[in-house]
């Protein structure tokens, strides 16, 4: 009970700082009440490669004109772990006071200057501000390749004139977009010192578009009536496999294990035709405890926590918390709730540990909490490093780094051990309707289709197809620059994806059973997860003939935190595998007369 109470502070503050990052945006915006003449707060964040959303950098290592003090916003946790990093941007924009071509500064670009800025142009660099929270982006310059098939004889052009044209309401600020004057450019194509006049454009207009409406512009992109249309159809394709799927089991299955109980319940020589009834035959085994259980439980637990941790994030995405924009709250809410979850995952392994006889329990339950973490935190010390080499934004400072460690240590692994000790001390027994033999059955030769591979292949194969179209999106949402809102279809495909797993793992494993291999433990749970090794193949297709990414920074991170994704992906699923086959094999062999 001491360790109880020492870590209550600990986790009411993860909880406080949780509540208050989610609202850290919206309550900002909500303040804003601003009259005439006013200063309103714009930010500059950061500039990058168009095609490479992982590769950003500060606003000013572009050699743009700077403020004599560069003022930074203090950023949540969230914020920082997006790569965000807002500056005082070099632009006023006073509440309704209307600006033509106001000069921000004049500047004689250096030739070293002219190449940084060249190179950007030519990798489409665009840049992106805040302004009352609303966000804003605009292009670097343009290149200029009209009539013209040498790359050498390309032109490239700097925009130097900015326009603001900005929508307000009484005395809110609704909406703002920006436009580049295609006649006010600095020519970069030669390597030589050039004098830039770098200007501003500020345009005010009325609107009666109410103050809580402004995000829903955002919103209503993914909404359009052609993009619904492809949501629907995928999820009617995916509705379509489940049905075939649960028409396959209700027809073969259940008719075959019907004639089963009942030559069992009639007499137990007439069931001797071993092909057919084979499952019976190994009754002895079946529940005879996999190898590696220690692994096997903690990958159970892992699966557990990840698959509480993807409900707790659609319940808060389903009730409006992750609306556009709202810089970093995916990001806290992942921390947070994966730090207070820990309990789960250290429960679940190691009361199914000791289930399964174990005794070192202590080892089950560190080797449950590096599980996920341990290749997570790797492929973070590789990723960061190869950040801080580029200078990019997605390089976290050492006091975010302190606080994740701090979080880690005070919350996430004090959790993992109550969940053990709750784990162990509830003497939980493991329910075999059959005892198990002292000796196991040895499995008959079986054909190469029956092996682990085939069959996590098949097993992969129909959930991947059922949520493949959705993908598309949120790749496009997660690695682009498209945003992804519909979260209620999103939940709908995710339980669809459970129920395909679920099903079509049972039947490989009475499939698995009825060829008299026992050894069905470890096969469920891998069949289960191999939506996880599909997903990641579905990321080779997507960097190679989807997106434009390129460079080894954007790679690095695209296959890096992919891999871990996939890798989360593959311990919750195959946890919904097992489980959903286990409470399969206890109903069929409670269902017969074992001796």
């Amino acid at each position: 009970m001491k360790n109880i109470g020492g870590n209550c502070p600990a986790v009411l503050i993860l909880g406080v700082l949780f509540l208050s990052c989610l609202s850290h945006v919206r309550s900002d915006a909500s303040d804003h009440r601003y009259k005439e003449g006013d200063p309103v707060p714009l930010y500059a964040n950061k500039v990058g490669p168009f095609h490479n959303p992982s590769e950003t950098y500060r606003y000013f290592d572009l050699p743009f004109c700077s403020p004599d003090l560069v003022k930074e916003k203090k950023e949540a946790l969230g914020e920082v772990l997006n790569g965000d990093r807002l500056v005082s941007a070099p632009y006023k924009l006073n509440f309704r006071e209307e600006k033509d071509s106001s000069v921000v500064c004049k500047k004689k670009l250096s030739k070293d200057e002219v190449v940084f800025f060249r190179k950007a142009v030519e990798k489409d660099y665009y840049f992106q501000m805040y302004y009352d929270d609303l966000p804003i982006w605009g292009f670097v310059g343009k290149v200029d390749k009209e009539g013209k098939a040498d790359p050498g004889e390309f032109k490239y052009y700097l925009y130097k004139h900015i326009q603001f044209d900005v929508l307000y309401n009484k005395d809110r600020v609704i909406e703002i977009s920006i436009r580049m004057d295609p006649h006010s450019l600095v020519d970069l194509t030669e390597n030589k010192e050039v004098d830039a006049e770098f200007m501003y454009t500020v345009k005010w207009k009325d609107t009666d578009t109410p103050f809580e409406k402004r995000m829903d512009k955002y919103s209503m992109s993914s909404s359009l009536p052609h993009h619904l249309e492809i949501h629907w159809f995928s999820i009617i394709n995916s509705c379509v496999t489940v049905l075939l799927l649960t028409g396959f089991l209700a027809t073969i299955l259940m008719r075959v294990l019907k004639n089963d109980f009942i030559k069992y319940g009639q007499d137990e020589e007439a069931a001797d035709d071993q092909e057919e009834t084979g499952w019976k035959y190994i009754h002895g085994d079946v529940f005879r405890f996999p190898k590696y259980k220690s692994l096997f439980s903690a990958a159970l637990g892992s699966g557990s926590q990840l698959f509480t941790l993807t409900v707790f994030i659609f319940m808060l995405a389903l009730v409006g918390v992750f609306y556009p924009y709202n810089r970093g709250a995916l990001f806290t809410a992942l921390v947070v709730i994966y730090a207070l979850t820990s309990g789960i995952a250290g429960y679940v392994a190691t009361s199914f540990y000791c289930q399964l006889e174990g005794t070192n329990w202590v080892r089950n339950l560190l080797l449950t909490g590096c599980l996920f973490c341990g290749p997570l935190f790797l492929t973070f010390c590789f990723l960061n490093t190869v950040a801080i080499a580029y200078s990019a934004t997605a390089a976290l400072p050492f006091g975010t780094i302190v606080v994740i460690v701090l979080i880690w240590t005070l919350v996430t692994s004090p959790l993992l051990v109550l969940g053990g000790i709750a784990g162990k001390n509830s003497k939980a027994e493991f329910q075999a309707p059959c005892r198990t033999t002292k000796y196991p059955r040895e499995i008959p030769p079986l054909p190469w289709y029956r092996s682990a591979i085939p069959q996590m292949a098949m097993a992969g194969f129909l959930p991947f197809s059922a949520i493949y179209i959705e993908l598309y999106y949120i790749f496009a949402s997660v690695w682009g620059h498209r945003i992804y809102t519909i979260y209620s279809i999103l939940f709908i495909v995710f339980i669809i994806l459970l129920i395909v797993t679920a099903f079509i793992t049972v039947a490989l494993t009475y499939f698995q059973l009825a060829a008299e291999d026992h050894e069905w433990w470890w096969r469920s749970f891998l069949c289960g997860g191999s939506t996880g090794i599909f997903i990641y193949a579905y990321c080779l297709y997507y960097y190679k003939a989807r997106s434009d990414m390129s460079g080894f920074m954007q790679t690095s991170f695209f296959f890096g935190y992919m891999a871990c994704i996939c890798y989360g992906f593959f311990l919750m699923l195959g946890t919904v595998g097992f489980r959903a086959s286990l409470l399969f094999v206890r109903h069929i062999y409670r269902s017969i007369k074992c001796e």
